[in-house]
């Protein structure tokens, strides 16, 4: 079975500040045992290394077109559907999946949209402000008792579920928003610039107070996000913000005027 031009070609694993290079080539070895071929690295603390190649065993090709970027943002501005990996709770709930779930929509998104799979720092994972740029939080529902699992490992899980809901041809039913649409998905990075469009209009009309409702601009995120908004979505509701702002700035000239 062919599986070039697969849904696997568009799923990405994306690490974030790696400390052991050895669970680099650990994850590489994993992904091309499973069919993934796009690692991309985010500040790894030590890359390349021999520990890194000595543990990848055959899988250093992945190592070499490897993709290294000074941030998580870079990482994923290309990306249409972005799930991070904890198992901690967070105080503002992101919508949940678990690897399995997860899997299934990186499939049946992964034939027309890039995917990206974030995993975070072996010790402390994904920060909040890194979440922000996730979609979807996914988890391994391992025994609560003990539910540590090694960097690699927990890639591994992921990437042998994305390859058996492909090979089965599992996927999850696209909702009547998602199947009608005629433009394609917002990427990260247009995301991030509306998100930062909507701060500063609201800043304007003196909704929001910029040193104090950080939390509130999270749960606009997980509003917009929930909404999977599409390119021309999000170009009208970026005309609605400055035709907001283009009022606000008429209203103060015509004060100063008086």
């Amino acid at each position: 079975m062919s599986e070039s031009g697969s849904p696997l070609d568009n799923i990405r694993i994306v690490l974030v500040e790696t400390s052991h290079p050895g669970n680099i080539g650990g994850v590489a070895r994993a992904m091309k045992n499973m069919g993934l071929s796009h690692l991309c690295l985010v500040n790894p603390n030590d890359f390349p290394s021999h520990g890194a190649s000595s543990r990848a065993s055959g899988a250093g090709d992945l190592l070499a077109n490897a993709q290294v970027f000074d941030c998580l943002h870079a990482a994923i501005a290309d990306c249409d559907v972005v799930v991070g990996a904890s198992a901690r709770l967070r105080k503002v709930a992101w919508p949940q999946l678990d690897v399995r779930q997860t899997a299934a929509l990186a499939i049946e998104r992964g034939g027309q949209s890039k995917i990206a799979l974030v995993f975070g720092r072996e010790d402390s994972g994904l920060s909040n402000s890194e979440l922000d740029l996730c979609h979807y939080l996914a988890h391994i529902p391992s025994n609560p008792d003990y539910s540590s699992l090694n960097l690699a490992a927990a890639v591994q899980v992921f990437c042998y579920e994305c390859r058996v809901a492909w090979l089965e041809g599992q996927s999850v039913k696209q909702d009547e928003m998602a199947s009608g649409y005629r433009f394609d998905l917002a990427s990260s990075e247009q995301m991030e610039g509306f998100y930062q469009h909507l701060q500063q209009t609201l800043i304007e009309i003196e909704f929001l107070d910029d040193q104090k409702n950080a939390r509130f601009m999270r749960r606009m995120r997980r509003l917009y996000h929930r909404a999977e908004l599409d390119v021309k979505e999000v170009d009208i509701l970026r005309g609605i913000l400055t035709a907001t702002q283009r009022q606000v700035s008429h209203g103060v000239h015509e004060v100063k005027d008086v």
